[in-house]
C-alpha cells in the first residue's frame, strides 16, 4: 500500500543556519510578522531574527504575546496585527507555542472565521509563507502539519491539522537552544522521546517514519542527559535540535497515541506544560501498553543498547521501559503531587479528561485496544 510522506518546504540545519536562510525569507515577501514571546527578546535571540531580515531589506512586526501554551484569543490578537500591519509572511521564534501560533495565524489569514471553526476538519486553503525557527529541542512543530490551541470556552485542546500548516522553511540553528535552562531542556527533551516513540510503536508506522523515528531515540538517549546537565555543551545541543526535527518528521507521518491523548486534557486542565504533562505520563501509559507492541518495544530497547538479539521482545521491551524511567528520573521529572496538582480536583476530573482523550483519536493509535475505562484507570495510576 502507498504511504505519503510530508516534511518541511525546505530544512537548514547546523551552526550558522540563520545566516544562510536569510536570503530564502527574502524570497517569502516583503514584511514578515515575527511570533515569539518576550522572554525571547529579553535573551536577545528575537535581535538575531530583525538583524537577519534588515540585511536583506525585509520590514517586520513583532507579536510577543504568546504567553504559555497558546490559546484562541492569543491567535485573534496575533491576526489582528497581521492584518493591521500588512504583512504578508510569518516567521516564529520560539518554542511549540509560537510555532503553533504561527500556523494557526496563518490559517486565518486566509481561511478566515475563529480558530475553533477547525476544530475536527482538514484545513486546505493554503497559508502565507512560513518559517519556524525552534528555540527548544523538542516539540517538532517546526516539522508537523499539526497545531494545538486550546479554546477558552470549552476549556479544550483543539488539535488541527492541515498539509498547509507545514512551514516552508524550517531553520534548526542550535544557538537557539544555548538559551534554554535545565527544566525547559529536559521537559521539551522528554516531548521528542515521547513523539519518536509513539511514531515507532503507532498502528500508523512506516518504514520512513521508523528511520526517522529510531534516529530520535537513540540520540535523545546520548545527549539529552547532556544538555540538561551541561546546557553550553555545543555538540549536545546540536544533535538534540536533530533529534527534536527527526521525531517531529516521524509523529508528523506516523501520529502519536495514547501518552499524547492523555496529557493534552492534563494540560487543559491543570495548565501544565505540554512536554512536562507527558513525561509525567510515560511510565504507566508504556507499562500499560508495552504488551500490546512486545516487537516494537523490543527494538527500541536494542536499539538504545539495553537489550541485545538474545533477549526476547518481551524481555527487551521491559528493559526499555525501565530506561525511560531512568532518564525521567535523571531528568528530575516531577509527579502531579510534587507538581502541585490537588488529588481531589484531579480525580474529580478523570472522567472528563478520559473522554476528551478518546476523542482526540490518539489513543486508538496505540496498537494496543485501549478503552475509556482503561484511561481512567491509568490517570488514577498516576497517584
Amino acid at each position: 500500500m502507498g504511504r505519503d510522506f510530508i516534511v518541511p518546504g525546505q530544512m537548514i540545519t547546523g551552526s550558522g543556519a540563520l545566516t544562510m536562510a536569510e536570503e530564502i525569507l527574502r524570497g517569502f515577501g516583503k514584511k514578515a510578522l515575527i511570533i515569539t514571546d518576550k522572554v525571547m527578546i529579553q535573551l536577545g535571540n528575537a535581535a538575531h531574527v530583525e538583524e537577519a531580515l534588515k540585511n536583506q531589506g525585509i520590514e517586520y512586526a513583532i507579536y510577543s504575546e504568546i504567553v504559555g501554551e497558546p490559546t484562541d484569543k492569543m491567535i485573534e490578537n496575533g491576526l489582528s496585527m497581521y492584518l493591521k500591519e500588512k504583512c504578508d509572511f510569518l516567521i516564529a521564534l520560539g518554542g511549540g507555542s509560537p510555532i503553533d501560533s504561527m500556523k494557526a495565524i496563518g490559517a486565518l489569514a486566509t481561511n478566515g472565521g475563529k480558530i475553533s471553526d477547525y476544530m475536527g476538519k482538514v484545513i486546505k486553503v493554503p497559508t502565507p509563507p512560513m518559517a519556524a525557527i525552534p528555540t527548544t529541542a523538542g516539540t517538532g512543530s517546526e516539522a508537523t502539519q499539526f497545531t494545538i490551541i486550546t479554546d477558552t470556552k470549552k476549556d479544550i485542546k483543539m488539535l488541527l491539522k492541515g498539509q498547509v500548516l507545514m512551514p516552508a522553511l524550517a531553520i534548526i540553528d542550535p544557538q537557539f537552544t544555548m538559551t534554554a535552562p535545565p527544566k525547559i531542556t529536559a521537559a521539551t527533551g522528554l516531548d521528542a522521546l515521547t513523539h519518536a516513540i509513539e511514531a515507532f510503536t503507532s498502528r500508523k508506522a512506516q518504514p520512513l517514519s521508523d528511520t526517522f523515528a529510531l534516529s530520535a531515540v537513540k540520540r535523545i538517549f546520548a545527549y539529552l542527559p547532556v544538555a540538561f546537565r551541561e546546557g553550553t555543551d555545543l555538540m549536545a545541543r546540536e544533535q538534540m535540535s536533530i533529534a527534536s526535527l527527526e521525531a517531529g518528521i516521524a509523529f508528523n507521518n506516523a501520529s502519536v497515541t495514547i501518552v499524547h491523548g492523555m496529557s493534552r486534557p492534563i494540560g487543559a486542565l491543570f495548565h501544565i506544560a505540554h512536554g512536562l504533562s507527558n513525561a509525567m505520563l510515560l511510565k504507566e501509559c508504556l507499562g500499560f501498553v508495552l504488551d500490546g507492541a512486545y516487537d516494537r518495544f523490543g527494538e527500541l530497547g536494542r536499539a538504545v543498547g539495553v537489550a541485545t538479539d538474545l533477549d526476547s521482545d518481551e524481555a527487551a521491551s521491559q528493559n526499555f521501559l525501565k530506561a525511560v524511567e531512568t532518564i525521567c528520573r535523571e531528568l528530575e521529572t516531577p509527579s502531579l503531587e510534587e507538581y502541585g496538582i490537588n488529588k481531589q480536583e484531579f480525580m474529580g476530573v478523570v472522567d472528563k479528561m478520559a473522554l476528551d482523550a478518546m476523542d482526540s483519536g490518539s489513543p486508538q493509535n496505540s496498537r494496543k485496544e485501549l478503552s475509556k475505562e482503561d484511561l481512567e484507570q491509568i490517570y488514577r495510576n498516576l497517584w
